[in-house]
């Protein structure tokens, strides 16, 4: 996109807004926001082709952006590694609307949205663990998000039916949801270092360590590595 084109989508998401909860991410939303704008609606559908679908999107990445800049913000040094991830899971809660997301979650349950929901959720678990500085290169790249794309996604939908004060029990939930996760890895840890366990039930993680994360380049979503020949970066 041009800067002219980002700043008229910036305007169209932020005038959309107002009628989410009303007419949820929609093609009615995006016509309205042209007009609240005064931008052509052409020009409008031409930056988001798929009206609310992609609205909704937008929206989802402005989320990412804000927690990433909370992160940036925030002493992660002084915090332990399960609170850095719990921190950053709250912090792209906080920066969402209820309703807005409420509306997302109704159009991505849609069948032909699943891909995108799917997508936008394991984006945000890769912002997160890159900006706290996740170094992995082999298949525990790919678990670490799959299985924070799980911990955000249920929080969300606990997060969106919580009426406690101040989403007491969603943090509470969050919490909980990050232990276990916490308590996966030891266990992992463990079965690595006990030569019986690591015989038997260890190979599916001997498997995954010989994948690899994503290139720069090729089409693939990674590699995979059998240990006679350099990984695929």
């Amino acid at each position: 996109m041009t800067t002219d084109q980002t700043n008229a989508a910036d305007r169209l998401l932020t005038a959309a807004l107002n009628h989410v909860p009303f007419d949820g991410w929609s093609e009615a939303t995006l016509a309205a926001a042209a007009q609240d704008t005064g931008l052509d609606l052409a020009l409008a559908q031409a930056i988001y082709p798929r009206a609310g679908l992609d609205l909704a999107l937008a929206n989802h990445r402005q989320g990412d952006a804000v927690m990433l800049a909370g992160l940036a913000a925030a002493d992660l040094e002084a915090m332990r590694y399960s609170d850095r991830v719990t921190l950053a899971v709250r912090l792209r809660l906080e920066a969402a609307d209820r309703e807005t997301v409420r509306r997302a979650a109704t159009l991505m349950a849609l069948p032909q949205n699943a891909p995108e929901a799917a997508r936008a959720m394991w984006n945000t678990a890769d912002a997160i663990w890159n900006a706290l500085g996740d170094t992995s290169e082999d298949g525990n790249w790919y678990s670490k998000r799959a299985i924070l794309s799980a911990v955000y996604s249920s929080t969300v939908l606990y997060w969106l039916g919580d009426d406690s004060p101040d989403h007491a029990d969603t943090w509470a939930f969050l919490e909980r949801r990050i232990a276990g996760v916490m308590n996966f890895e030891k266990s992992k840890a463990k079965v690595k270092a006990s030569p019986f366990l690591n015989a038997t039930i260890g190979l599916p993680l001997k498997l995954l360590e010989q994948m690899r994360k994503p290139g720069a380049s090729g089409p693939l979503p990674g590699a995979w590595h059998d240990g006679t020949n350099p990984p695929n970066r």
